[in-house]
């Protein structure tokens, strides 16, 4: 199969010309990955928390929003 060469500002001149909702939607294609890599580094960072949590005698799960925000604040500013 053929490869067809676009230059970038090729590209987006060819992207702009489409409806408002076309580009809508290549926009959240394009995303795709980064929302993927952006779950993965949030389930990490969640998991960490946990750790950290249990390690403390605390437990993450039963925790509320605001004691997880006050836990994340204590952490951030411990020397």
């Amino acid at each position: 199969m053929p490869t067809l060469k676009i230059e970038p500002d090729q590209l987006l001149d060819m992207l702009l010309q489409l409806e408002p909702d076309e580009r809508i939607k290549i926009l959240l294609k394009l995303a795709e990955p980064a929302r993927a890599r952006m779950e993965e580094h949030r389930a990490f960072a969640e998991q960490q928390l946990r750790t950290i949590a249990a390690e403390r005698g605390l437990k993450w799960d039963t925790m509320s929003e605001e004691e997880r925000e006050t836990f994340i604040d204590e952490l951030l500013h411990e020397p």
